[in-house]
């Protein structure tokens, strides 16, 4: 009686108390299980002694082996929705991270040719897109042309020192040769001609250093956008190949930049503004005496007269230079690197066969067979992630 009285409270949580209650079951004997008594009736048996025991009665409601199945049951549930959060966590890192591993090996390559014609020309034009966002300023390189204008090609005309060009000698021996054997009527047009063409054809040479220093930062700034191209970095075939279509397009963009640019020049050299020289006071003497040799005829104030006049001349032509030729640059090289720097690459490509188009998209079959194992498993946990949710949500 004593011992039933035990069992009792502590069934009832009076005698030791848990944090879960305790729960007080019947289990199949070894008799019963040698006569093959199934489970079902074993579980009414149960449910009957619980019922019928004056001692368990009071406790039947929250006895047997079926209320043990259904607390635990609920202790487990509360358990994994404690858990939950957790877990959706956990899965939602890996699959972030799986994302991004994914995103960096690329997209696995089409089969046929159009797929791999159209991946080809959306991989390029990502990188034309980055090589635009250099020029514009988006991403740094392209100020360096613009310091080019500003600063190295007028510190380049400054550096020619045409005051120097025009010394005294110089303007001498040019105004007394200019005419040959029949010396000048009235001025020595000859001579200030051939004082200003040897002045200006010295700007040939800056001109030609801008063009191929801008030439030179658009070679740098296709580096650039190649190395920040990450789908480039996928098919290593494919990057060179646009390199060197975009420095082949770059050189044929120099030259026709130069060839106009040299053409500014040449201008300005073989057709004076007369209207500038129309403007000067004209002379009334030339100092010295007519009747002397040409070569003694001009005394130095004249001669000096005649310098700061060619001067002032090519100081206005130097100056229109130092914007044009910019323009022409811009013109001719930038702006068509913006607007045309794969357009012959596109056109070969459309003629290529699916072969060619293949050996360009040569990924590394170790990458390929990392990106089916990395998809596969990102299935994986977003199907998990959807089940978990809704569970999460049913809460």
């Amino acid at each position: 009686i004593f011992l039933l009285s035990l069992i009792v409270q502590i069934l009832e949580g009076r005698a030791y108390r848990l944090q879960f209650p305790w729960i007080g079951v019947v289990n199949r004997s070894q008799q019963d299980i040698n006569k093959s008594v199934d489970m079902i009736a074993a579980r009414r048996r149960e449910r009957d002694y619980f019922a019928n025991t004056p001692e368990y009665k009071h406790l039947a409601h929250r006895m047997g082996s079926e209320h043990l199945a259904k607390s635990l049951s609920k202790h487990l549930e509360s358990v994994i929705k404690s858990r939950i959060p957790g877990l959706q966590s956990l899965i939602t890192k890996t699959v972030a991270e799986l994302e991004t591993e994914l995103t960096r090996l690329g997209k696995p390559i089409a089969n046929d040719a159009g797929g791999k014609l159209y991946t080809i020309m959306e991989i390029c034009r990502m990188f034309d897109g980055i090589y635009k966002e250099h020029l514009d300023g988006v991403r740094p390189g392209g100020e360096k042309i613009y310091h080019v204008f500003d600063n190295q090609f007028p510190v380049a005309i400054k550096r020619l020192q045409f005051d120097k060009q025009l010394s005294m000698e110089n303007v001498r021996k040019l105004i007394t040769e200019a005419d040959g054997y029949q010396p000048h009527l009235i001025a020595p047009e000859q001579g200030y001609r051939r004082l200003i063409e040897s002045c200006l054809v010295s700007i040939r040479g800056p001109a030609e250093a801008a063009v191929d220093t801008v030439h030179g930062i658009l070679k740098e700034l296709v580096h650039k956008a190649i190395n920040e191209t990450h789908e480039l970095k996928q098919f290593p075939t494919l990057r060179v190949e646009v390199g060197n279509a975009a420095f082949e397009s770059l050189e044929r963009m120099r030259d026709e930049s130069k060839k106009n640019t040299l053409k500014l020049v040449d201008m300005e050299t073989s057709y004076l503004t007369v209207d500038f020289f129309r403007k000067l006071p004209q002379d009334v003497e030339k100092g010295g005496n007519p009747s002397h040799s040409i070569f003694d005829r001009y005394n130095d104030s004249y001669l000096r007269r005649i310098g700061t006049t060619v001067l002032a001349y090519v100081n206005m032509v130097s100056s229109t230079l130092r914007n044009s030729i910019p323009k022409s640059i811009v013109y001719c090289q930038v702006r068509e690197a913006k607007r045309s720097l794969l357009d012959h690459f596109f056109t070969e490509l459309g003629a290529r066969e699916i072969r060619q188009l293949s050996k360009l998209l040569d990924e590394d079959p170790a990458v390929m067979e990392r990106r089916t194992n990395l998809a596969k498993r990102l299935e994986l946990y977003r199907s998990a992630q959807a089940e978990i949710d809704a569970v999460a949500w049913s809460k």
